[in-house]
Protein backbone atom coordinates (compact mmCIF):
# COMPACT_ATOMS: atom_id res chain seq x y z
CA UNK A 1 0.00 0.00 0.00
CA UNK A 2 1.37 3.45 -0.24
CA UNK A 3 4.57 4.34 -1.00
CA UNK A 4 4.56 4.68 -4.74
CA UNK A 5 4.96 8.04 -6.74
CA UNK A 6 2.95 7.83 -9.51
CA UNK A 7 3.71 10.91 -11.26
CA UNK A 8 6.61 10.22 -13.07
CA UNK A 9 6.42 8.63 -16.77
CA UNK A 10 7.90 8.30 -19.95
CA UNK A 11 6.49 7.18 -23.65
CA UNK A 12 3.21 8.48 -24.51
CA UNK A 13 1.04 9.93 -21.86
CA UNK A 14 -2.22 8.83 -21.02
CA UNK A 15 -4.95 11.81 -21.05
CA UNK A 16 -8.02 10.30 -19.35
CA UNK A 17 -7.72 9.43 -15.62
CA UNK A 18 -11.16 8.32 -13.61
CA UNK A 19 -10.56 8.53 -10.39
CA UNK A 20 -12.76 6.63 -7.48
CA UNK A 21 -12.96 5.08 -4.10
CA UNK A 22 -12.81 1.22 -3.48
CA UNK A 23 -12.18 -0.81 -0.27
CA UNK A 24 -11.81 2.31 1.56
CA UNK A 25 -9.15 4.34 -0.36
CA UNK A 26 -8.49 5.81 -3.18
CA UNK A 27 -8.00 4.48 -7.07
CA UNK A 28 -7.39 5.64 -10.55
CA UNK A 29 -7.25 4.20 -13.80
CA UNK A 30 -5.46 5.99 -16.56
CA UNK A 31 -6.63 5.03 -20.63
CA UNK A 32 -5.85 6.70 -23.41
CA UNK A 33 -9.71 7.48 -24.49
CA UNK A 34 -12.30 8.45 -21.54
CA UNK A 35 -13.95 4.99 -20.25
CA UNK A 36 -17.36 4.73 -21.10
CA UNK A 37 -20.09 4.88 -18.59
CA UNK A 38 -21.30 1.39 -18.91
CA UNK A 39 -17.60 -0.05 -18.43
CA UNK A 40 -17.42 1.78 -15.05
CA UNK A 41 -20.50 0.58 -14.03
CA UNK A 42 -19.11 -2.82 -14.73
CA UNK A 43 -15.89 -2.30 -12.63
CA UNK A 44 -17.56 -0.66 -9.78
CA UNK A 45 -20.19 -3.72 -9.29
CA UNK A 46 -17.75 -5.63 -9.78
CA UNK A 47 -15.63 -4.12 -6.96
CA UNK A 48 -18.83 -3.75 -4.42
CA UNK A 49 -19.13 -8.00 -4.88
CA UNK A 50 -15.94 -8.32 -3.86
CA UNK A 51 -15.79 -6.51 -1.10
CA UNK A 52 -19.14 -7.68 0.00
CA UNK A 53 -18.00 -11.16 -0.01
CA UNK A 54 -13.76 -10.36 1.33
CA UNK A 55 -14.23 -7.82 3.73
CA UNK A 56 -14.12 -8.20 7.29
CA UNK A 57 -15.30 -4.50 8.16
CA UNK A 58 -18.21 -5.08 7.11
CA UNK A 59 -21.36 -6.74 9.05
CA UNK A 60 -23.17 -7.98 6.00
CA UNK A 61 -19.84 -10.07 3.93
CA UNK A 62 -19.21 -13.49 3.35
CA UNK A 63 -16.48 -13.26 5.51
CA UNK A 64 -18.27 -12.26 8.74
CA UNK A 65 -19.82 -15.38 8.86
CA UNK A 66 -17.00 -17.23 9.31
CA UNK A 67 -17.26 -16.15 12.96
CA UNK A 68 -19.84 -19.19 13.24
CA UNK A 69 -18.50 -22.61 11.94
CA UNK A 70 -20.82 -24.06 9.35
CA UNK A 71 -20.35 -24.45 5.94
CA UNK A 72 -19.51 -22.02 3.17
CA UNK A 73 -19.66 -21.15 -0.53
CA UNK A 74 -17.41 -18.40 -2.02
CA UNK A 75 -16.82 -17.17 -5.43
CA UNK A 76 -14.53 -19.08 -7.57
CA UNK A 77 -12.01 -16.50 -6.92
CA UNK A 78 -11.22 -17.09 -3.73
CA UNK A 79 -9.50 -20.40 -4.74
CA UNK A 80 -6.17 -18.42 -5.99
CA UNK A 81 -6.22 -16.13 -3.53
CA UNK A 82 -6.04 -19.11 -1.14
CA UNK A 83 -3.80 -21.07 -2.93
CA UNK A 84 -1.17 -17.86 -2.85
CA UNK A 85 -1.72 -17.78 0.53
CA UNK A 86 -1.04 -21.54 1.67
CA UNK A 87 1.73 -21.38 0.17
CA UNK A 88 3.01 -18.59 1.78
CA UNK A 89 1.96 -20.09 5.08
CA UNK A 90 4.19 -23.11 4.21
CA UNK A 91 7.26 -20.89 3.20
CA UNK A 92 6.74 -18.72 5.96
CA UNK A 93 6.76 -21.05 8.62
CA UNK A 94 3.28 -19.73 9.19
CA UNK A 95 4.15 -16.22 9.90
CA UNK A 96 1.75 -14.78 6.96
CA UNK A 97 -1.55 -16.02 7.45
CA UNK A 98 -5.28 -15.24 6.36
CA UNK A 99 -5.78 -15.70 9.72
CA UNK A 100 -4.34 -12.89 11.48
CA UNK A 101 -7.75 -10.70 11.40
CA UNK A 102 -8.46 -11.73 14.73
CA UNK A 103 -5.05 -10.90 15.91
CA UNK A 104 -5.46 -7.29 14.15
CA UNK A 105 -8.74 -6.98 16.06
CA UNK A 106 -7.71 -7.66 19.28
CA UNK A 107 -4.93 -5.29 18.50
CA UNK A 108 -7.83 -2.14 17.71
CA UNK A 109 -7.69 -2.37 14.33
CA UNK A 110 -11.13 -3.41 14.08
CA UNK A 111 -14.23 -2.74 11.83
CA UNK A 112 -15.19 -0.01 14.08
CA UNK A 113 -11.13 1.55 13.73
CA UNK A 114 -11.47 1.70 17.82
CA UNK A 115 -7.34 1.21 17.69
CA UNK A 116 -7.74 0.43 21.44
CA UNK A 117 -5.34 -2.40 21.97
CA UNK A 118 -6.39 -5.92 23.97
CA UNK A 119 -5.35 -8.86 25.21
CA UNK A 120 -3.59 -10.98 22.00
CA UNK A 121 -4.64 -14.63 21.93
CA UNK A 122 -2.76 -16.67 18.92
CA UNK A 123 -4.28 -17.16 15.51
CA UNK A 124 -5.55 -20.25 14.57
CA UNK A 125 -4.00 -22.35 12.36
CA UNK A 126 -4.28 -22.63 8.81
CA UNK A 127 -6.28 -26.03 8.76
CA UNK A 128 -9.37 -24.17 10.66
CA UNK A 129 -10.12 -22.79 7.61
CA UNK A 130 -11.62 -26.68 6.56
CA UNK A 131 -10.71 -25.41 3.16
CA UNK A 132 -11.78 -27.82 0.60
CA UNK A 133 -9.38 -26.55 -1.74
CA UNK A 134 -11.98 -25.57 -4.28
CA UNK A 135 -14.70 -22.89 -3.25
CA UNK A 136 -15.78 -24.38 0.00
CA UNK A 137 -14.88 -23.47 3.89
CA UNK A 138 -15.68 -25.45 6.67
CA UNK A 139 -14.14 -23.27 9.62
CA UNK A 140 -13.99 -25.45 12.95
CA UNK A 141 -13.45 -22.70 14.72
CA UNK A 142 -14.63 -19.17 14.64
CA UNK A 143 -12.54 -17.22 12.52
CA UNK A 144 -11.68 -13.90 11.53
CA UNK A 145 -10.11 -14.52 7.83
CA UNK A 146 -8.18 -11.17 6.56
CA UNK A 147 -6.84 -11.01 2.87
CA UNK A 148 -5.45 -7.52 2.94
CA UNK A 149 -2.56 -8.79 2.08
CA UNK A 150 -3.06 -9.97 -1.06
CA UNK A 151 -7.09 -8.81 -1.70
CA UNK A 152 -6.34 -5.66 -3.24
CA UNK A 153 -3.77 -6.58 -5.19
CA UNK A 154 -5.86 -9.18 -6.15
CA UNK A 155 -9.03 -7.00 -6.78
CA UNK A 156 -6.25 -4.34 -9.24
CA UNK A 157 -6.20 -8.06 -11.53
CA UNK A 158 -9.65 -8.29 -11.50
CA UNK A 159 -10.21 -4.72 -12.48
CA UNK A 160 -7.96 -5.17 -15.49
CA UNK A 161 -9.60 -8.81 -16.99
CA UNK A 162 -12.37 -6.67 -16.69
CA UNK A 163 -10.73 -3.97 -19.32
CA UNK A 164 -9.66 -5.82 -21.23
CA UNK A 165 -12.77 -8.12 -21.84
CA UNK A 166 -14.30 -4.42 -22.81
CA UNK A 167 -11.55 -4.13 -25.47
CA UNK A 168 -9.77 -1.84 -22.97
CA UNK A 169 -5.69 -3.24 -23.73
CA UNK A 170 -3.45 -0.18 -22.39
CA UNK A 171 -3.90 1.61 -18.91
CA UNK A 172 -2.63 2.23 -16.07
CA UNK A 173 -4.62 0.89 -12.96
CA UNK A 174 -3.23 2.60 -9.68
CA UNK A 175 -5.07 0.56 -6.65
CA UNK A 176 -3.91 3.18 -3.92
CA UNK A 177 -0.15 2.44 -4.39
CA UNK A 178 -1.05 -1.03 -6.01
CA UNK A 179 0.28 -0.80 -9.94
CA UNK A 180 -0.80 -2.52 -12.72
CA UNK A 181 0.07 -1.39 -15.80
CA UNK A 182 -0.30 -2.96 -19.57
CA UNK A 183 0.41 -1.28 -23.09
CA UNK A 184 3.60 -0.85 -25.26
CA UNK A 185 4.85 2.66 -23.15
CA UNK A 186 6.69 1.96 -20.44
CA UNK A 187 6.10 4.04 -17.38
CA UNK A 188 8.90 5.34 -14.58
CA UNK A 189 7.37 5.43 -11.10
CA UNK A 190 9.35 6.85 -7.63
CA UNK A 191 9.29 4.78 -4.81
CA UNK A 192 8.82 6.77 -2.14
CA UNK A 193 10.85 7.09 0.91
CA UNK A 194 8.92 5.85 3.90
CA UNK A 195 10.68 7.99 6.29
CA UNK A 196 9.91 11.37 4.23
CA UNK A 197 6.70 11.46 1.67
CA UNK A 198 8.24 14.49 0.03
CA UNK A 199 11.33 11.82 -1.12
CA UNK A 200 11.50 9.01 -3.38
CA UNK A 201 14.51 6.72 -2.83
CA UNK A 202 14.35 5.46 -6.76
CA UNK A 203 12.37 4.79 -9.61
CA UNK A 204 11.25 1.76 -11.43
CA UNK A 205 10.42 1.09 -15.37
CA UNK A 206 7.25 -0.50 -15.19
CA UNK A 207 6.04 -1.77 -18.32
CA UNK A 208 3.17 -4.92 -18.48
CA UNK A 209 3.88 -5.57 -14.75
CA UNK A 210 2.41 -5.06 -11.22
CA UNK A 211 4.32 -2.81 -8.57
CA UNK A 212 3.30 -2.93 -5.31
CA UNK A 213 4.39 -1.94 -1.43
CA UNK A 214 4.25 -2.50 2.17
CA UNK A 215 5.46 -0.40 5.03
CA UNK A 216 5.69 -0.05 8.79
CA UNK A 217 4.47 3.59 8.44
CA UNK A 218 0.93 3.15 7.40
CA UNK A 219 -1.69 2.11 9.74
CA UNK A 220 0.18 3.21 12.59
CA UNK A 221 -1.57 3.48 15.56
CA UNK A 222 -0.42 3.25 19.28
CA UNK A 223 3.14 2.44 18.65
CA UNK A 224 1.61 -0.76 16.88
CA UNK A 225 1.55 -1.06 12.99
CA UNK A 226 -0.68 -3.44 10.70
CA UNK A 227 2.40 -6.04 9.58
CA UNK A 228 1.45 -8.59 12.51
CA UNK A 229 3.93 -11.73 13.55
CA UNK A 230 1.68 -13.85 14.92
CA UNK A 231 4.84 -15.91 16.23
CA UNK A 232 5.72 -12.51 18.23
CA UNK A 233 1.92 -11.29 18.94
CA UNK A 234 3.88 -8.14 17.79
CA UNK A 235 4.12 -6.14 14.86
CA UNK A 236 7.30 -7.48 12.69
CA UNK A 237 10.63 -5.24 13.11
CA UNK A 238 12.53 -6.37 10.35
CA UNK A 239 12.21 -4.18 7.43
CA UNK A 240 10.74 -0.56 7.40
CA UNK A 241 9.22 -0.90 3.52
CA UNK A 242 9.06 -3.51 0.73
CA UNK A 243 8.32 -2.71 -3.21
CA UNK A 244 7.60 -5.45 -5.13
CA UNK A 245 7.54 -6.20 -9.23
CA UNK A 246 5.71 -9.26 -11.17
CA UNK A 247 3.48 -10.10 -13.83
CA UNK A 248 0.35 -9.97 -11.35
CA UNK A 249 -0.55 -7.70 -8.35
CA UNK A 250 -2.18 -10.39 -6.30
CA UNK A 251 1.11 -11.31 -5.96
CA UNK A 252 3.25 -8.29 -5.95
CA UNK A 253 0.92 -7.71 -3.28
CA UNK A 254 1.18 -10.91 -0.91
CA UNK A 255 5.06 -10.96 -1.79
CA UNK A 256 5.58 -7.31 -0.18
CA UNK A 257 4.26 -8.22 3.05
CA UNK A 258 6.34 -11.69 3.04
CA UNK A 259 8.99 -10.03 2.37
CA UNK A 260 9.21 -9.03 5.88
CA UNK A 261 9.12 -12.42 7.49
CA UNK A 262 11.34 -14.58 5.30
CA UNK A 263 14.47 -13.36 3.14
CA UNK A 264 13.80 -12.37 -0.48
CA UNK A 265 15.77 -16.09 -1.30
CA UNK A 266 13.41 -17.93 0.33
CA UNK A 267 10.48 -16.63 -1.90
CA UNK A 268 12.39 -16.70 -5.00
CA UNK A 269 12.71 -20.55 -4.77
CA UNK A 270 9.11 -20.27 -5.17
CA UNK A 271 8.62 -17.18 -7.18
CA UNK A 272 9.29 -14.97 -9.94
CA UNK A 273 9.63 -11.01 -9.01
CA UNK A 274 12.27 -8.10 -8.40
CA UNK A 275 12.36 -6.10 -5.43
CA UNK A 276 13.99 -3.17 -3.43
CA UNK A 277 13.71 -3.48 0.48
CA UNK A 278 14.60 -0.96 3.18
CA UNK A 279 16.12 -2.21 6.63
CA UNK A 280 15.25 -0.66 9.96
CA UNK A 281 18.64 0.77 9.79
CA UNK A 282 17.88 2.40 6.20
CA UNK A 283 20.09 0.18 4.42
CA UNK A 284 18.60 -0.91 0.68
CA UNK A 285 18.50 -4.63 -0.22
CA UNK A 286 17.57 -5.10 -4.29
CA UNK A 287 17.46 -7.96 -6.81
CA UNK A 288 19.90 -8.35 -8.66
CA UNK A 289 18.12 -7.60 -12.02
CA UNK A 290 15.86 -4.65 -10.43
CA UNK A 291 14.90 -2.02 -13.59
CA UNK A 292 15.16 0.84 -11.96
CA UNK A 293 17.71 3.44 -10.23
CA UNK A 294 18.16 3.94 -6.23
CA UNK A 295 19.24 7.06 -5.26
CA UNK A 296 20.70 5.90 -1.43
Amino acid sequence: MGLIKHSMKSGKTRTHKWEFSALGTNWSIETFSELPETIKEIVLARIETYDQTYSRFRTDSLVEQLRTPGTYTFPEDIVPMLALYKTLYDVTNGRMTPLIGSMMEQAGYDANYSLQPKTLTHVPPFTALGWDGKTTLKPTEPIVLDVGAAGKGYLVDIIAALLEENNITEYTIDGSGDIKQKGDHAETIGLEHPLDNTKVIGTVTLKNQSLCASAINRRVWRGLHHIFDPDAMAPTESRRATWVITDTTMLADALATALFFVPADVLQKQFTFEYVAMNMDGTIDASPSFDGELFI
